[in-house]
């Protein structure tokens, strides 16, 4: 086949940027190399960011995000045994994020793609990009059981960090930054309301926990484990007794979560990584092959979806006009967002996280990390803005 776009990738990055190019009259295809079955199941983020949410909006996939996305206008610290809600359009000029989680994101681009969009191939597995730095690159890739080429003029790579786009950029050409963090966490999936009506980021002498939502009969929580943790080796009975413990407050004594069916269970090692430049002449990196965060700041979809907006915007401006400044500008525009989210995530995840030699006068400084913003002013309202995302940028 031949396009102006191949996207290699049919997550929420592939499908929004293939979206976002379709209404600007760019013809594109998608590779996947999962079935529909399995892209419309992976659970991976939930919270959206105002300017994610608008631009699904405007991409005409806000329909039923509108109807059962769940608004939020601020979140819970606990720690020391105590609470503190950080409110956040009084911090933000009225800014607020949306539970909805990824999964439903993918099912609504899915079915606009299907509907009046470009080719959407499942199961194309992507094999290779070549010549990304000629005029002419393309995939290789196989689909039923057919090796095929997708000739393009431009390649973007929405595999995440395991695909293959990432790899078509020479060795010497990339840089990579990488931080693992000392633990990991235990996620799970329950039948059972939520306790609580917004998310609850807790501080504990047992651990972090969080306690989140993906809809009004699904709690999603995670609790903070050592690496290595086996999922198995956690029975429902003792995570519920952990979250109690970890949530507890001195005034509400005794309250406990409200206990369900357990339906999925994982461990996912914390990490921040970062590759630079996030472009090699026509090949472009979007989403988790570009970077990925700890989750504690909620921020990875948001990201990708940051990156396929300025691409997006960029190519047409392309098409439209003939101007690469844009495209030449993607990787530090980028960039910058990226690391500014490196920074949020890194340090919601080391003021709420216990490592595992942590001395009292490290917790102690947590406490007084947690305290300052607790106070509200400039603590609160930066963490306000950075959870609630920085507006959408084209330009660097």
């Amino acid at each position: 086949m031949r396009t102006s776009v191949g996207i290699v990738g049919g997550g929420p990055a592939g499908l929004l940027l293939a979206r976002l190019l379709h209404r600007a009259g760019i013809d594109s295809v998608v590779l996947e190399s999962r079935d529909r079955s399995y892209a419309e199941r992976r659970q991976r983020a939930g919270i959206l960011e105002q300017a994610t949410a608008d631009v699904l909006r405007e991409a005409g996939a806000g329909a039923r995000l509108d109807r059962e996305g769940m608004v939020h206008d601020g979140i819970e610290l606990r720690f020391d045994g105590r609470a503190h809600r950080v409110d956040f359009p009084s911090h933000t000029e009225g800014r607020r994020v949306v539970v909805y989680a990824q999964t439903e994101v993918v099912k609504d681009l899915i079915a606009l793609q299907l509907a009046d969009g470009g080719p959407l191939l499942f199961g194309a597995e992507a094999r290779a990009v070549e010549g990304a730095d000629s005029a002419r690159p393309l995939v290789r890739y196989t689909h039923e059981g057919r090796e095929r080429t997708l000739a393009c003029d431009y390649v973007v790579g929405c595999d995440g960090f395991h695909g293959i786009a990432r790899g078509a950029v020479p060795e010497a050409l990339r840089t990579t930054y990488e931080r693992t963090y000392p633990y990991s966490w235990l996620g799970i999936l329950a039948e059972a309301p939520p306790a609580y009506d917004e998310l609850i980021y807790a501080h504990s002498p047992r651990g972090f926990a969080l306690a989140s939502m993906r809809s009004p009969t699904v709690s999603r929580l995670y609790l903070q484990v050592p690496n290595g943790t086996d999922a198995a080796d956690w029975p429902d009975g003792r995570i519920w007794d952990e979250l109690d413990a970890r949530f507890a407050l001195r005034a509400e004594p005794g309250r406990r979560f409200v206990r369900g069916p357990v339906t999925q269970k994982s461990v996912l090692p914390m990490r921040g990584w970062v590759t630079e430049p996030m472009r090699h002449g026509r090949l472009f990196l979007a989403g988790d092959a570009a970077h990925i965060v700890p989750p504690t700041g909620a921020k990875g979809l948001n990201l990708a979806v940051a990156d396929v907006v300025v691409l997006a915007r960029a190519l047409e401006q392309w098409y439209a006009h003939g101007s690469p400044a844009a495209l030449d500008a993607y990787s530090g525009t980028c960039l910058r967002r990226v690391w500014r989210a490196q920074h949020f995530a890194d340090s919601m995840t080391t003021t709420l996280h216990t490592e595992p030699d942590q001395s009292p006068f490290e917790t102690r400084l947590q406490l007084a990390r947690l305290d300052r913003i607790a106070s509200g002013g400039h603590a609160a309202a930066e963490l306000a803005a950075d959870y609630t995302g920085l507006p959408l940028t084209t330009t660097g």
